[in-house]
């Protein structure tokens, strides 16, 4: 039975409140161990993947399609709030146009050792902090056969709730880890058997499609921020210095765009 609430300074409704305030959001969301999935699509990936659901926020017109979420094994105990649109506007900060929004507790974070020991090719990213490229580079890591991300310290939170939507729940079935102390960390990397593979934009940089197939077994591709790209410190740290080859006078991809092309020519040849 879902709980009607008619204003926007509700108590209960505090894990909703300014959702589009990054700084707010960051400050608050990860100390106290949780995060907001929007739509219901993303809600079903994050219960299949073993989320547990703090409560469920949901325009009252549609309580009725979504009443199956809360009935889930993973939502057993969370409240479900109704609302007008009026009020999870005001709570939210944006039109909640997929009309759910749903708060989940995170799960304990994995070392980058756990990590790696279940992986053959991973993406690393350093100071990647834009939230839509991050969802977007989990998405392409799913979807092109990736088994890994991990993440300086410095990059945006993957759970973030904007990382979360862009990447459709993704962020979800890849596993990732926090990397550091950075970049001495990159190290660990190659002591545990992996090539690490910087891209660059460097005219004088080998192009990806000549990599040896040792070079691809296993593979770490490292990617730096939109714009400053990897850093001196990072580059030195890498094993090899890798580009896309580009023509037309375009200089580089975005940095999810770049990411998407590598795997796809790391894996190109696995079986599908």
């Amino acid at each position: 039975m879902a709980e009607p609430v008619t204003v926007s300074t509700d108590d209960r409704l505090g894990d909703y409140q300014a959702l589009t305030d990054v700084a707010l959001r960051t400050r608050f969301e990860q100390p106290h161990g949780l995060f907001i999935a929007e739509g219901e699509l993303v809600i079903r990936r994050a219960l299949r993947a073993g989320y547990r659901m703090r409560s469920l926020l949901v325009d009252t017109k549609r309580v009725g399609q979504v009443a199956d979420l809360a009935a889930h094994p993973g939502a057993e105990g969370a409240p479900v709030y109704a609302a007008s649109q009026e009020v999870l506007e005001s709570v939210t900060g944006f039109h909640v146009h997929r009309g759910v929004l749903a708060s989940f507790h995170r799960k304990p974070a994995r070392g980058a050792a756990e990590v790696l020991a279940g992986a053959r090719r991973v993406i690393i990213c350093e100071d990647l902090n834009n939230h839509t490229n991050i969802g977007a580079l989990f998405r392409g890591a799913a979807g092109l056969g990736m088994d890994a991300v991990l993440l300086s310290p410095t990059c945006a939170d993957p759970l973030y709730r904007r990382a979360v939507r862009v990447s459709m729940g993704e962020v979800f079935a890849v596993p990732y880890a926090t990397l550091g102390p950075w970049p001495q960390a990159l190290d660990e990397v190659r002591a545990a058997g992996f090539t690490v593979l910087a891209l660059t934009p460097a005219e004088d940089a080998l192009p990806m499609q000549r990599l040896t197939a040792a070079q691809r077994d296993r593979a770490a591709l490292l990617f730096g921020a939109e714009g400053p790209g990897l850093t001196g410190a990072a580059m030195g740290a890498s094993d090899v210095r890798v580009r896309i080859p580009m023509r037309g006078g375009v200089d580089s991809l975005n940095v999810a765009a770049a990411a998407a092309v590598a795997c796809w020519e790391l894996t190109r040849d696995d079986p599908v």
